[in-house]
């Protein structure tokens, strides 16, 4: 009896047939081995993994550097996504030799794309080591790693709304853009079979551990050891900082040479870049019928943003001795509550359909086309108290106090 057998009879649930559903029990736990634990980044950056070709490393005539280069194989191979880190030398070299903000921005912000999905997989490696309960907490934070570094340096440099409006953007973009992008095609490839998800259940597995069930998915192995995870998981990390502090250095410049405003960018551009391996893997699950994996991918990285992000980087800002508040204009407050309220009526009844994605792409694209024609300044804090805004146009620099 194999392992993913065992475990569906000490949960208790019978075998069932591929009809888009998880079971509502959960009778194994992310550690050594087992691996059937995942949770939203875990299940979308394990399908954008791919198989590494370890025939190369055995001809290897030095036997010591084989688990080196297993590892680096490993790591940046062993993703779909692998072509984009050609960006990250791209990025540095052009900061380095100054080819431009306007292409140093464009080249981090792709570069940040595998690093945020690589980041996921190695924070899932460590929690088969370390158990569900450690690996939860790393994957709340590292899962989010790209939000959070952004939001930090965005604080250092006095931008606050930089900050609000990536994380408003993010929740937006996981709620409509990635929801209904999924169910689009899903609806789409699967059109005419039937595309039921456990609506009563949906909410409570946000944050549990999934397990994957079907023959078609592999049984989750550690392939790099603790320290090695580790490891990489810090390089990956500072490898991030560098270009997240790229892309608020030069989010003004890119946004006056593209004639975008910052809000637009923030709001637009920044979320698609940090949820582009959310993205991908609910795109994929949704292809294959699993629509609850696909909405715990989706939502639970809205739930993640709205509830962990935003208020600890609310705490960052206090401790930084800088006021951030959550008091949000008309349009974005009026953005957030139409997409609340339209992904809430379009999940109610418990099935899917393509016209559905369709209708939270087209409430995405309104909104986007909002900001987009909307110009509103940037609000920038320096060190003398003082409150700048500094406007997006030929518009007058207004400097008041606090």
């Amino acid at each position: 009896m194999d392992s993913q057998s065992a475990v569906t009879m000490e949960a208790g649930a019978p075998t069932r047939k591929e009809s888009g559903r998880l079971p509502s029990r959960h009778g194994g736990h992310a550690h050594g081995h087992s691996g059937l634990a995942r949770t939203a980044h875990g299940m979308s950056s394990s399908s954008l993994r791919k198989k590494s070709d370890a025939t190369l490393v055995r001809k290897v005539p030095v036997a010591s550097l084989r688990p080196v280069l297993a590892n680096l194989q490993e790591v940046l191979l062993g993703t779909k996504l692998a072509v984009l880190f050609a960006a990250v030398p791209l990025a540095v070299a052009a900061q380095c030799f100054r080819f431009g903000q306007v292409w140093v921005f464009a080249l981090s912000l792709i570069g940040l794309i595998p690093l945020a999905e690589r980041v996921s997989f190695l924070t899932e490696q460590i929690a088969l080591y370390t158990g569900p309960t450690i690996g939860g907490l790393l994957n709340a934070t590292c899962g989010n790693a790209t939000e959070l570094i952004i939001a930090v340096f965005a604080l250092v440099q006095g931008k606050i709304e930089v900050v609000k409006c990536s994380l408003l953007g993010s929740v937006l973009s996981n709620l409509l853009l990635v929801l209904g992008t999924s169910l689009f095609c899903g609806g789409i490839k699967n059109l005419g079979a039937d595309q039921p998800y456990d609506r009563l259940k949906t909410h409570r597995q946000l944050f549990e551990p999934q397990e994957i069930e079907g023959g078609d998915e592999e049984e989750e192995e550690a392939v790099l050891g603790f320290g090695s995870a580790l490891f990489w998981l810090i390089l990956m990390t500072v490898i991030i900082a560098v270009l997240s502090e790229y892309v608020v250095g030069t989010i003004e410049p890119t946004s006056q040479s593209w004639g975008l405003s910052v809000s637009f960018i923030s709001i637009i551009l920044l979320p698609i870049v940090g949820n582009a391996a959310e993205h991908a893997g609910a795109v994929i699950f949704a292809l294959k019928n699993k629509l609850d994996i696909t909405l715990g991918v989706a939502l639970g990285s809205a739930t993640q943003i709205s509830m962990f992000v935003v208020p600890l980087s609310v705490l960052v800002a206090w401790i930084m001795g800088i006021q951030m508040d959550l008091d949000f204009k008309l349009l974005e407050t009026g953005a957030l509550f139409i997409s609340v309220l339209v992904t809430a009526f379009t999940l109610q009844d418990g099935t899917s359909h393509y016209l559905k994605g369709v209708l939270l792409l087209l409430c995405y694209i309104v909104i986007g086309a909002c900001f987009f024609v909307t110009r509103q300044p940037s609000t920038h804090a320096n060190g003398n108290g003082m409150l700048l805004d500094v406007p997006t146009g030929p518009m007058i620099v207004q400097v008041a106090k606090y």
